[in-house]
């Protein structure tokens, strides 16, 4: 019996999911940048979203981010910061040519994928690439090695999937995805692709993995679901659909404590509440206080997993963190 099951049903109550809000990918990112502008002075510039939250954005353009779509946008000789997504090769060669002075936040995690992903294009295998058309994540591991990846959108786009020779195959995924819906889109894969091989390990992040599971853990006994991220935040999106399938009588997406709908609350007396992997836990605590002032001041953190995991800042940066430090001492 879970947490939430063994606790009575008494009265309006918030089960407060926990594993929550930023992983160790998100929170190196978002200090890059952080740790740039105090290094370096206003403006950095930082190649698309450093991480798909509106409002970490926001703060950061007040502390003196650009944020730009490409790197002509940025002046040639200035600093540029590449998203915790990840960026293809050719991103790094258009860095140099402008004599950019690049500084790559990418995740580790999905660093990682982009190793699997030339590793394998080098022993000439096909590489199919599980992830949603279009994320900034998947145009930078397909942008490995583009003769050897194909995308394979979901279960529904297994039928799609040609390859040049079924015993030389392999699956890799988008870090942030669904861990059942990727499951289901390995097993029809397998169908048809018996000798299909999977990743040397998990792709699908321990963050993605631990926010889902908590969520199936405390989902049956919501009334209403709310997740806290931004629409462009493949994971946060994942969450709402991971609480609506685990049995959570509705979901919800919202950026901000205010865009939550009285009416949403109308009848309930368990609230789910969540955050997806690039959100700050302060707007996950201001959805609190408002649900609070609603009636549901009882909170019950669930957890399921402890994380512990963090990893060090871009070597760049950190060996120019390093040399200021000694030129103030000396």
């Amino acid at each position: 019996m879970s947490e939430a099951e063994a606790t009575p049903k008494t009265g309006k109550r918030v089960l407060l999911a926990n594993p929550r809000g930023y992983c160790a990918g998100v929170d190196r990112a978002v200090q890059t940048v952080e740790e740039a502008l105090k290094l370096y002075g206003a403006p950095i510039y930082v190649r698309k979203q450093i991480v798909h939250n509106k409002h970490v954005v926001q703060t950061l353009e007040a502390r003196g981010a650009i944020f730009v779509e490409e790197n002509e946008e940025v002046p040639e000789g200035a600093t540029v910061i590449f998203s915790a997504h990840g960026v293809a090769p050719e991103v790094h060669e258009q860095a140099r040519a402008r004599s950019l002075k690049a500084i790559d936040a990418t995740c580790p995690l999905v660093t990682k994928v982009h190793h699997e992903a030339r590793r394998f294009a080098a022993d000439d295998y096909d590489i199919l690439l599980i992830g949603h058309e279009g994320h900034e994540e998947v145009i930078g591991t397909a942008g490995e090695a583009p003769a050897h990846i194909q995308l394979v959108d979901g279960p529904d786009d297994v039928e799609n999937v040609t390859v040049r020779d079924p015993e030389k195959v392999v699956w890799l995924s988008q870090t942030t995805l669904s861990v059942d819906e990727t499951l289901e889109t390995v097993a029809r894969l397998k169908k048809r692709l018996p000798l299909l091989q999977s990743p040397p390990s998990d792709d699908i992040c321990y963050a993605t993995s631990n926010r889902q599971h908590v969520v199936k853990e405390i989902a049956a006994e919501c009334d209403v679901v709310i997740v806290v991220g931004s629409r462009n935040s493949s994971n946060s999106v994942r969450l709402v659909e991971v609480a609506l399938d685990a049995g959570a009588r509705a979901g919800h997406l919202v950026d901000f404590a205010h865009e939550i709908e009285d009416a949403w609350l109308t009848g309930a007396d368990t609230v789910g509440v969540t955050s997806g992997a690039s959100v700050p836990d302060e707007l996950v605590q201001q959805v609190l206080a408002h649900l609070a002032e609603r009636g549901f001041a009882d909170v019950q953190e669930i957890t399921t997993a402890d994380e512990r995991l963090t990893f060090s800042l871009p070597q760049e940066l950190k060996r120019d963190m390093k040399a200021a430090a000694a030129a103030a001492r000396g």
